[in-house]
């Protein structure tokens, strides 16, 4: 076994410095009271000797555990295959390292695991939580609730007692849907379908009511639910082209569900956009860009979503409470959309 070298301690960086131990831990702490020069010493001290401070000690004076769960209510095979998962983390990771704060991803395959999560964030390990992609049952915000830790959500709450006193960050999904099928309107498409996402979920619902806000009578039979999903968006789109076969037009809830309808529309022969056009949401270019055609769409800047989520948190630690949001922040924040025009539409 290799040995390993014993941890530098308070009191070996408190003489190194020249400074006291209670100094050092001042320092350490980021608390006030410590004049520049000697807390300049301190950390030169520090990084001199390598010094990493004790977290469970530090926690006992901060009353800060610098870590924050990211719990996404949905099981891990659909997280790590949906790049919009990594795009919101990857905004939610930058925020959180830039602050010196470690994130603890937490993920809900069923009912146990939401147990799991509501005891873990009631434990007291982490100093809040940011959830996201929540659906309608879903007991989390309860859960949250009773373990009183600052959260911010990711997409517009949809529970029943609305949204007074809950800080979120969403994007425009009703008016980014509305554009979208206003510009299809625009290419003289009249038979347009939409592919929905899971109704349980607000981002799919209020993209829903976009389309329906410009295709006021729309027939039923060109809406078809969906999941987010690729596959999902293959099985809606043989739906709505055995139910409507002079459709001339789709928009489909995200880009995912673009992808799987584009392939069937490929595969029955239909040329896009020539016999269909079609635009989907989310603007993610792994999936916009590679389509064939590249794909006309949406765009919402995902990985800032998650930069906000974290930033509206980091604010709110010291002053949350409901009815002011999270730390007297604005309790929401709704970014634009823009339509990205490519090949598909």
């Amino acid at each position: 076994m290799t040995e390993t070298a014993p941890r530098p301690t308070l009191e070996a960086v408190a003489a190194r410095a020249g400074v006291s131990r209670a100094t050092v831990s001042r320092v350490v702490n980021g608390s006030d009271g410590v004049r520049e020069p000697l807390a300049e010493r301190v950390r030169q001290a520090v990084e001199e000797l390598g010094y990493v401070p004790n977290q469970a000690a530090r926690s006992l004076v901060t009353k800060r555990h610098d870590a924050v769960a990211v719990v996404i209510a949905e099981p891990e095979t659909r997280v790590f295959a949906d790049p919009f998962f990594a795009l919101q983390l990857r905004g939610i990771s930058k925020e959180l390292t830039a602050h010196d704060t470690q994130l603890v991803l937490l993920l809900t395959e069923g009912r146990d695991d939401h147990a799991r999560v509501g005891r873990y964030l009631a434990g007291g390990h982490v100093d809040g939580a940011l959830v996201f992609s929540l659906h309608l049952d879903d007991p989390l915000p309860e859960l949250i609730q009773r373990a009183g830790v600052p959260t911010v959500f990711g997409g517009r709450p949809g529970w029943s007692d609305g949204t007074r006193g809950v800080a979120y960050v969403d994007s425009d999904n009703r008016g980014g849907a509305r554009e979208a099928v206003r510009h299809l309107v625009g290419l003289g498409r009249t038979r347009i379908g939409h592919i929905s996402g899971a109704l349980d979920q607000t981002s799919a619902a209020d993209r829903l009511d976009g389309f329906r806000d410009v295709m006021v009578d729309v027939d039923p039979r060109l809406i078809v639910e969906s999941d987010f999903t690729p596959a999902g968006g293959e099985r809606a789109m043989r739906e709505l082209l055995d139910r409507c076969p002079g459709l001339d037009a789709v928009f489909a809830a995200n880009d995912l569900t673009a992808s799987g309808a584009l392939r069937v529309l490929r595969e029955r022969g239909l040329r896009v956009p020539e016999d269909v056009a079609v635009v989907g949401f989310d603007d993610m270019l792994p999936v916009a860009e590679q389509t064939d055609p590249p794909l006309t769409t949406v765009r919402q800047d995902i990985e800032e979503m998650g930069r906000l989520m974290a930033r509206l948190l980091l604010r709110g630690f010291d002053r949350h409470g409901a009815g002011q949001g999270v730390g007297g922040v604005p309790s929401s924040v709704i970014l634009p959309t823009t339509l990205v025009r490519r090949a598909s539409a």
